[in-house]
């Protein structure tokens, strides 16, 4: 080496990184390399910066998202081992008062079954709210079984192909749901759609979900259409929403949520590794 110029790299006020620039020539470096050297150096502290803003407000947001999950887990849960099961237990009572009265009661056992009707339809809708609220089914058996009692609720025939083995980490399960959750209730209210096809495959580090219908199409992600709470829910884990749908052609919903997101050490979009402190 005949020459060298070095320049720090400092990000927010602190030391990120150095930049040497090398020379094997006899004649020496451009009298202006420190200078340009300092002015690149500056460019990259910039997009650093920026890149760690990014990391920054996507983790943010991962912690929302989270925070908002398990608040939806406690309602849910206070619902079906509080409220719902108080509600049951007066059902119940209330079939051992009918099993009681006369035989000549009639006005009796008619109030009597008014009431456990009523009843049994508030405990019925209970049920709906907590399972729409979080999804029990997928606390306990995971996507697979979730989405098929997801599916045999819907008025519109579905075909679902779910390839996945065992369970996958919380959050994908939840935002995967969520999608094809919101997506049936979009096509069920807008599209006028005669059948719908579902395919979720994990591999490659990804789950990808697919949800195609043969509807009148034209879906935008506004008009009250849930679409910008949903890729809010799948960017804050790292995943890719988008939405293809031609007026008159059907729509499709394509996601991609990230199975291992890796060291976060790693600056998103860059390829930059943090300097270990």
């Amino acid at each position: 080496m005949r020459s060298a110029v070095g320049a720090p790299i400092r990000v927010e006020g602190r030391l990120w990184g150095l930049m040497n620039v090398y020379s094997t020539e006899v004649k020496p470096l451009p009298a202006d390399t420190e200078e340009r050297l300092a002015r690149f150096t500056e460019l990259v502290a910039t997009a650093i910066a920026n890149a760690e803003a990014r990391a920054q407000l996507a983790a943010s947001r991962a912690r929302i998202v989270a925070t908002s999950d398990a608040i939806r887990r406690r309602i849910e849960r206070d619902l079906h081992d509080g409220t719902q099961q108080r509600l049951v237990s007066v059902v119940l009572q209330l079939h051992a008062a009918q099993a009681m009265a006369p035989p000549d009661a009639n006005e009796l056992a008619g109030q009597l079954d008014r009431a456990v009707t009523a009843l049994e339809e508030t405990v019925d809708t209970l049920r709906e709210i907590a399972r729409g609220i979080h999804p029990s089914t997928l606390a306990q058996g995971g996507l697979r079984p979730a989405l098929t009692a997801l599916t045999r609720r819907s008025d519109i025939p579905i075909h679902l192909d779910v390839a996945v083995i065992g369970r996958l980490p919380e959050q994908v399960e939840l935002a995967a749901y969520y999608v094809i959750s919101e997506a049936l209730t979009n096509t069920a209210k807008h599209a006028s759609a005669s059948e719908v096809q579902i395919d979720v495959r994990a591999g490659e580090g990804a789950l990808r979900i697919e949800v195609r219908d043969d509807g009148r199409g034209g879906a935008t992600p506004g008009q009250g259409s849930g679409l910008v709470g949903l890729q809010d829910r799948v960017e804050a884990i790292g995943g890719q929403l988008s939405l293809r749908s031609p007026r008159g052609a059907g729509t499709t919903l394509t996601v991609a949520l990230p199975l291992d997101r890796g060291d976060d050490a790693w600056l998103p979009l860059t390829g930059i590794r943090r300097p270990e402190s």
